[in-house]
């Protein structure tokens, strides 16, 4: 048994209490708030989507997006198609967590997705449940980017509640069936998400529950879903950590699509990892070399040589153990940013100059980013999924702090990298003056030169339709401001010009352009003074003539007073027919909509609606396009219960 703390006691409640409170089980039945979905084996087998009340709200619906190089990478230094980047995270415990977000701006809005290939959604513990189902939430948010999600399957050590009986009802067969794992494809397919995590940490097993285990892996990958095996259990049924390829663990690795390898690896053992992983006709970059940075973060001593080489191919792939300590960490969400950017991309705050005495140099000096901006339409408000207040189109519509990392958008592919000589523009994300969501791109400083900000890296083919457009505005004064587009070598630059103290959308044809790629939008800031920019909404599109349809047959499933001026409501509806981004959810008052959430389903928790008593409000809801074009509301009545 290692002396490190358990994989397993890092997912346990009592862990995770910091990231999001728990509720009472009076609570969940009070609000009939959702919950995302967690199960013993024996439990999993009773799961029904058409009788689990809570299963339509944990539905995913975005699908994984294309994601290719940039034209221009932001860094020499790192490498294309090799090493991988895998990250375990931690968003809440494993139950009470609410299915769709929270009036709460404290999460961790993962939004560094260029650097991540697959995020395993972590977590599980003996006393609630070993299978768990990401949060639609999140699939939403890292499908939107191009990043496979997998679900998390822990089998606990003895010493933390692990039962071999467990490990055993886990693979038990029926004929040539095994139905936890008819289960959980079913789970997956129902939810959205895209494989499984397998972490067996049970002692007590024998060489024939490995076997089991193995024709499970075989049985579970037929389905299409991916499978990530990690280094604990070995041929024998025995738990011992190899921390490498071995003749130990090779028969999961070959059955599985990758392996995390543990901790506590070696140069020579990743090495010959490599070495083995080839003889067996397999990429070495199907192995991560586990990270385990929950303590320290970017303060972890990573032995960064053996994995990442200087001069020669990545040796492995790496795999990240709790990076959201970036957020864990931090006294504020500016700090928690602050933070992130440092671990993602290293302490200059520029993946194009990753140069640093510093040990940890960023993932960015290592791996090329990637973009999942293949397609028209792109729009983007620089939502990051969380914020103190909720505005659309410029107008506040809601003061209340919010998360939900379904309506995340498209952020910036570089934070922050900014050309000019002297003294630069600072570029940020700002949560006081929103334009659609909870963010907008701030521009502040005084250059002393032209100062080019890459933003997108892009891979767009313009038609005679297509459409430059930029909502944004300035202090006092001229603004100063360009946008750039580069089409492979050549440039297009658009004066932005004007004094704007609102919110201005200047739109820009691109037909003569059509044929050609998009690759890369920029914004150019010249010399003259001080600069206040913010920015909004950039958007390439090719604009249509009729909004999207409204969507249909909305229903209360169930309301449920939280106070005396406050109800919750759990909502369905009908899709709109054809491709819908989000729904918008809004009370309308008579006099003015305040906006109440938002999601890519058709089923919607809404935690806080203000409603006295015998009041009849109107609930809107609306469908968004991915242009942000937005659909006339479909409407009904709500009664506030005693």
């Amino acid at each position: 048994m290692p002396t490190r703390r358990q994989f397993l006691v890092l997912s346990s409640t009592a862990a995770l209490t910091s990231l999001l409170p728990e509720a009472p089980a009076s609570a969940a039945d009070a609000t009939a708030q959702p919950y995302a979905s967690y199960w013993h084996p024996a439990t999993i087998l009773d799961w029904d989507p058409s009788t689990d009340r809570d299963a339509r709200y944990n539905r995913s619906t975005v699908p994984l997006a294309r994601r290719v190089v940039p034209a221009r990478p932001a860094n020499a230094h790192a490498h294309t198609g090799e090493a991988r980047v895998q990250a375990l995270v931690a968003y809440a415990p494993t139950s009470n967590n609410p299915a769709q977000g929270s009036l709460d701006m404290n999460y961790y809005a993962t939004n560094y997705w260029q650097y991540i290939d697959e995020l395993v959604f972590w977590g599980g513990s003996a006393s609630e449940g070993l299978i768990l189902a990401p949060n639609p939430t999140v699939t939403d948010a890292a499908h939107r980017n191009g990043v496979r999600v997998i679900g998390n399957v822990f089998l606990p050590p003895t010493a933390y509640g692990g039962q071999i009986q467990w490990v055993r009802d886990f693979v038990r067969r029926e004929g040539d069936r095994f139905p936890v794992a008819d289960k959980m494809i079913q789970v997956a397919r129902s939810y959205g998400f895209d494989g499984w995590f397998l972490n067996q940490e049970t002692a007590g097993g024998n060489a024939q529950l490995a076997a089991d285990m193995r024709d499970f892996i075989v049985y579970l990958r037929r389905s299409g879903l991916r499978v990530i095996w990690y280094d604990a259990m070995t041929d024998t049924g025995s738990v011992s950590w190899q921390n490498a390829l071995t003749a130990r663990n090779r028969m999961f690795f070959e059955q599985s699509d990758e392996m995390f390898l543990n901790f506590w690896w070696s140069t020579q053992g990743l090495a010959n990892s490599a070495a083995l992983a080839r003889q067996m006709g397999r990429s070495p970059y199907d192995l991560a070399s586990g990270v385990d940075v929950e303590a320290n973060g970017y303060n972890t001593s990573v032995d960064w040589a053996s994995v990442f080489p200087e001069g020669k191919p990545h040796t492995t792939s790496l795999g990240f153990y709790r990076p959201e300590w970036t957020f864990k960490s931090a006294s504020s969400p500016a700090d928690f940013y602050a933070r992130d950017n440092r671990f993602w991309v290293g302490p200059n705050g520029d993946p194009s100059n990753t140069t640093s005495t510093a040990a940890w140099k960023g993932v960015a000096h290592y791996v090329t980013e990637l973009t999942p901006i293949t397609s028209l339409p792109f729009v983007t408000n620089f939502n990051t999924g969380h914020g103190r207040k909720f505005a659309v189109n410029g107008t506040v519509r809601s003061t209340q702090a919010w998360n939900n990392l379904s309506l995340q958008d498209v952020l910036p592919t570089w934070r922050w990298s900014v050309t000019g000589t002297g003294t630069k523009v600072v570029p940020s994300l700002d949560w006081d003056d929103p334009y659609d969501g909870g963010t907008a791109l701030k521009i502040t400083g005084s250059p002393l030169s032209a100062n080019d900000v890459r933003l997108f890296a892009t891979s767009l083919k313009i038609t005679g339709a297509s459409q430059f457009e930029i909502v944004h505005r300035t202090g006092t004064g001229p603004s100063r401001l360009q946008a750039v587009l580069r089409f492979g070598t050549a440039e297009k630059v658009l004066d932005l010009g004007g004094v704007s103290g609102a919110w201005r959308r200047s739109v820009f044809p691109l037909g003569e352009h059509s044929g050609a790629t998009l690759t890369e939008i920029s914004l150019r800031v010249l010399p003259g003074g001080p600069v206040t920019a913010s920015i909004g909404r950039i958007g390439v599109t090719n604009p249509v003539m009729t909004p999207p349809a409204a969507p249909s047959a909305v229903q209360v499933e169930q309301v449920s007073r939280t106070d005396a001026t406050t109800v919750s409501a759990r909502l369905t509806w009908t899709r709109a027919a054809g491709a819908v981004r989000q729904y918008r959810v809004y009370k309308w008052t008579g006099s003015e909509r305040i906006f109440l959430g938002g999601t890519t389903n058709d089923a919607y928790f809404v935690p806080a609606i203000p409603l006295t008593s015998g009041e009849t409000a109107q609930i809107e809801v609306e469908a968004v396009s991915e242009a942000f074009d937005v659909s006339p509301p479909a409407r009904i009545a709500l009664t506030g219960t005693p």
